[in-house]
């Protein structure tokens, strides 16, 4: 046993991943350090805590977090209900980070700064990976540097949405304008004054772009003069609505279906192959300069909502030496297994710590993190991906490669239709004879099933599976 083996391993993040993760130190016999920059446990969540997930409880509670809260006379929910972030929050993450062997770990309020090697700059190789890690994290009580033997970094990447700008970059006058919000605003609750009556834009194409589209359509329904515009980069709107009865997530299957129905009604006003120049605030109100299906537009609107997705924030790990695709933004063995540039229908190949590692020897990014800018995100692949990182900590190595994760199938495809070589993201290409848009879609409707969900005509497809 080297000194190392009796110091705590750091956990970055509180959310489900985060604590997931501590669950399955806590099995192994190892102490974890939890640092959550919020006030709460799941402080991300509660910002959508509004919000209905697609996926049921079943999916959403981690099997090592599930014994310990069976430990305590826990209360399990409904296996197929549907929670909200709060729900989660309060009747999963709370009673969790609640569990004795937990709570001794969990540091709130606590916002990491920086992770080195303990004694050693980025550049200093010799002896290095049998040094600890320092993490760096300030509080209410100023600044503490803490010994572990390990990170996991399960921090999310809530807290970094991606901008309106279609390059990447916000656009002009984005960041000075407290009309724009992102993420998913409480807008038919918390925030319903900001919203009915009023006319806004939601830019974006995923699920959470749906979700705020539906619930302005709520306040619609209370307030005629509520006026909704929906902005897509794309050119048409039918590879917007996912596998629809296809998805094996039936709540996701259902909002494509509901939004479909809502551009045929004409509740929404749709604009594509949208793209903004700018912004400027006129009389409260902003003035928005576009294009849309390749013309000029002026538009003015009270508020807008983006949902373009969210980044990673790497900039507290600089000092460690961390690879990552360099589009993605994911590990590069794991990038070429969510790129929505080529695939995928909706699912993701079991992966554990052989794709999740780095150069610096235990250190990992898990979560929503690990998949860097790629959009869709299952909490059972965090689950997942924790359970295999702790056992390669621990030294179980043999069950830290023994990888099995069955997820629901989407219904959505991201690749180009028609041209995917074979073995592609939906198994390649149709055979010529047969009516269907790729492999998976003739496999689909030969079972009876009326497709796989992969747009009908060609061209590539948008990021429609983010979310839970």
């Amino acid at each position: 046993m080297t000194s190392n083996e009796s110091l705590p391993v750091a956990v970055v993040g509180a959310g489900p991943v985060g604590l997931a993760a501590a669950a399955r130190l806590v099995v192994r016999g190892i102490e974890p350090l939890i640092l959550e920059r919020g006030a709460s446990v799941g402080a991300a969540l509660l910002e959508w805590g509004h919000v209905r997930v697609f996926s049921p409880w079943k999916y959403n509670i981690d099997d090592a977090a599930r014994n310990l809260l069976d430990a305590t006379g826990w209360a399990a929910p409904v296996p197929d209900h549907l929670p909200t972030g709060r729900e989660i929050v309060e009747d999963y993450l709370l009673p969790l980070s609640g569990v004795p062997a937990i709570a001794r770990g969990l540091r709130l309020g606590a916002s990491v700064t920086a992770v080195a090697r303990s004694g050693f700059d980025k550049v200093s190789s010799i002896g290095r990976d049998e040094r600890p890690f320092v993490v760096r994290y300030s509080n209410g009580d100023g600044e503490h540097d803490a010994i572990v033997r390990a990170v996991i970094d399960a921090s999310g990447t809530w807290g970094q949405p991606n901008p309106m700008g279609a390059n990447g970059l916000p656009v002009r006058g984005e960041r000075f304008s407290d009309r724009v919000s992102y993420g998913i605003p409480d807008v038919a609750g918390t925030r319903r004054a900001d919203f009915i009556g009023k006319r806004t834009l939601v830019v974006g194409s995923g699920h959470s772009a749906i979700n705020v589209a539906l619930a302005l359509m709520e306040l619609q329904e209370t307030d005629p003069r509520t006026e909704i515009f929906w902005a897509l980069r794309h050119h048409g709107v039918d590879r917007l609505l996912g596998g629809g009865l296809n998805d094996q997530l039936p709540e996701r299957g259902a909002l494509g279906l509901a939004a479909k129905r809502a551009i045929v009604d004409g509740h929404l006003n749709m604009l594509t192959s949208f793209s903004v120049q700018g912004l400027t605030s006129e009389d409260g109100r902003v003035s928005i300069e576009a294009q849309a299906g390749g013309k000029p537009l002026r538009l003015g609107v009270d508020q807008v909502v983006v949902v373009t997705g969210f980044r990673p924030d790497f900039a507290f790990l600089r000092e460690l030496r961390i690879e990552v695709d360099p589009a993605v933004e994911a590990p590069p063995a794991l990038a070429p297994l969510i790129d929505p540039n080529l695939h995928s229908c909706g699912t993701v190949p079991p992966h554990g710590v052989e794709e999740l590692g780095h150069p610096e020897k235990d250190f990992y990014i898990v979560g929503s993190k690990s998949y860097g800018r790629a959009p869709t995100f299952l909490m059972k692949t965090g689950y997942e991906q924790v359970r295999s990182v702790v056992a390669e900590i621990a030294g179980d190595h043999a069950s830290a490669r023994s990888v099995e994760l069955v997820l629901p199938e989407t219904g959505v495809c991201s690749a180009v239709v028609g041209s995917a070589p074979s073995g592609g993201c939906c198994g390649g290409p149709a055979p010529a004879a047969v009516d269907a848009c790729c492999a998976a879609d003739a496999v689909a409707k030969s079972a009876g099933k009326s497709g796989c969900g992969c747009p009908p005509s060609g061209g590539q497809s948008e990021r429609v599976s983010e979310g839970v």
